[in-house]
């Protein structure tokens, strides 16, 4: 039996309101697995009430499971960075705070090192107008979210919040990388 730790890579990112991520991450060839959560805060398992007073620390997060040889760390970046906008501290849209703060929790030094190059990158060919501010943090621990926001998308497509948020992210986010959807 193989070890999965050599055969799944995994990505803890924050990009706003973590119901978004997971609905496009979900549909994303070479995913195998994608949890809603909160990380990056210096509470213990933290509540949703707790994470959203903005004094826990958190940022709302998805931890992503994947099978790099279907999928590159660089390529979840490439979706992660064209689906929010990485430029507005501590906001996305109407959702302001610090749990909704754009960031990357590396996992490894090499995790590290792609993600600051890709922002270096990015900004270099000023791809938005003002400069990026994801957070580009170390790991430390991963909180999932209660049972309700897991599959929020999917089992709540009608609720307005998703109507107006999460699905135009995610049509373009279906357009762009089309070619990457799972069959």
């Amino acid at each position: 039996m193989s070890d999965p730790s050599t055969t799944q890579g995994i990505a803890t990112l924050g990009g706003g309101c973590f119901w978004c991520l997971e609905a496009v991450y979900d549909q994303l060839q070479g995913i195998t697995d994608v949890v809603s959560g909160y990380s990056g805060g210096h509470v213990p398992n933290p509540t949703y009430e707790q994470v959203c007073g903005g004094k826990t620390g958190h940022a709302e997060v998805v931890q992503v499971r994947f099978d790099p040889r279907q999928i590159s760390y660089r390529e979840i970046l490439e979706v992660f960075f064209s689906i929010h906008d990485p430029t507005t501290l501590n906001r996305q849209g109407n959702d302001v705070g610090p749990q909704y703060r754009s960031v990357i929790f590396y996992h490894s030094p090499e995790q590290e090192q792609i993600a600051r190059q890709m922002i270096a990158e990015l900004n270099v060919a000023k791809v938005w107008p003002r400069p990026i501010v994801t957070e580009v943090a170390p790991f430390s621990a991963f909180y999932p979210a209660e049972e309700y926001h897991q599959e929020y998308f999917v089992n709540n497509g009608g609720q307005p919040y998703c109507q107006f948020v999460v699905a135009p992210k995610v049509t373009k986010f279906r357009k762009q990388f089309a070619a990457r959807l799972k069959g």
